[in-house]
């Protein structure tokens, strides 16, 4: 997904969830904001490199493929781009391929769930990092978040299907290109994605980089034939993942507001948006490239009030000034806690799975204690209010 997705349509259901104005600002800006902290970024304001939530490509470029450097890209598309669906799916093949597979992301998996329980009681920037990748275990279900070959290469056979004006889809060959200054054309079904590469390892095959942004656009119908799969057929309708992940951003922060006792798996609000199921389709199904317009208009119509466009340097200032420990207390000092307890607790979950695919990890509780040096603000934190952590 994008900034439309996760800045302006999280802002929407947070509305329609019972947040006010200011919360929903907060929490939508953390929910865009894990796809701007990067390590280069980190750096540049003093905060602690390992609460990176993406890369950027450059970093990508000078990112190692050895091991220990495929654990680090895990660790972080893993737990917020990609979160795995099933750890323990039952799958033939070898080791290694048990491992990669197990990582494919997907709705309504257990570690949704952690995810969302995780946020419970926290800050509202946990609250919109835990949607941000909620959302994106929706747009992103059939990719992992480890360079694999195998597992995330598309080929020839892959097509988009446009509505007709008989309202029978018809199919047209997807033509995907390498141009990283490119744009994706509409008209001739042209999207740009990352080149082959023949390495596992590459990280070309991170994700959904080779079949470019066809998984971040709400109105995109797509069909193709991954090797993981056998070869059979996989449909990808976006504009009913978009709906289920809208109305469930808004029954998981019911539940987080405490309007609600319990979040479940395959659950969703569908009350809350029904109202508004004529102009939400609407937007989910026009065919363009960013529909931050119209989200931002549906938005300020919910609320009555204006969204500012999204600012990534905006809390930045203030999170560099705080001396010490002030810096947890800033806006950005909220997030990464956040970003570092959720980081946590996937590579934990994965490797107690028996993968390590996301490096080694220890499960710890809260006090005195010297763990793995990711995590070191975090067991700090929790030390300090004598919290019990996982």
């Amino acid at each position: 997904m994008q900034i439309d997705f996760h800045y302006y349509a999280t802002y929407c259901a947070a509305i329609l969830a019972g947040y006010s104005h200011e919360e929903s600002l907060t929490v939508c800006y953390s929910a865009q904001f894990v796809d701007c902290c990067t390590r280069t970024l980190l750096s540049s304001i003093g905060g602690p490199g390992h609460a990176a939530t993406t890369q950027l490509q450059l970093e990508m470029m000078d990112a190692k493929t050895d091991l220990l450097g495929l654990q680090d890209i895990t660790r972080t598309w893993a737990s917020f781009h990609f979160l795995p669906r099933d750890l323990y799916a039952d799958v033939k093949g070898s080791a290694i391929y048990k491992a990669k597979y197990r990582l494919l992301c997907g709705p309504n998996g257990d570690l949704l769930v952690k995810t969302v329980h995780l946020a419970k009681d926290k800050s509202l920037q946990a609250v919109g990092l835990a949607m941000h990748i909620l959302a994106d275990t929706w747009a992103h279900r059939y990719f992992a978040g480890t360079p694999s070959l195998v597992i995330n290469n598309t080929d020839y056979w892959f097509y988009e299907l446009l509505p007709g004006d008989d309202g029978v889809f018809k199919e047209r060959p997807v033509n995907f290109r390498h141009n990283p200054g490119g744009k994706d054309n509409l008209e001739t079904g042209s999207y740009i994605g990352t080149p082959f590469q023949p390495s596992e390892r590459s990280v070309m095959c991170l994700g959904h980089g080779r079949a470019g942004h066809l998984p971040d656009y709400s109105f995109m119908r797509y069909k193709y034939l991954p090797a993981w799969g056998n070869y059979e057929v996989i449909l990808k309708e976006n504009p009913n993942d978009y709906y289920r992940a809208f109305t469930q951003m808004i029954y998981a922060m019911k539940f987080l507001r405490g309007q609600s006792e319990h979040f479940e798996k395959d659950h969703y609000d569908m009350e809350a948006a029904d109202p508004y199921e004529i102009e939400i389709w609407r937007i989910l199904e026009k065919r363009q490239l960013d529909a931050s317009t119209d989200w931002k208009a549906f938005g300020e119509a919910l609320s009555g009030q204006e969204i500012p466009a999204f600012d990534e340097s905006r809390y930045q200032e203030e999170y560099y000034n705080a001396a010490g420990t002030d810096k947890d207390d800033t806006f950005l000092g909220r997030f990464i806690l956040a970003a570092l307890a959720q980081k946590s607790m996937v590579t934990n979950a994965i490797f107690k799975s028996g993968n390590l695919l996301a490096g080694y990890s220890i499960e710890y509780k809260g006090g005195p204690f010297e763990g793995i040096r990711d995590f070191m603000l975090l067991l700090r934190k929790a030390s300090e209010k004598g919290g019990d952590h996982e």
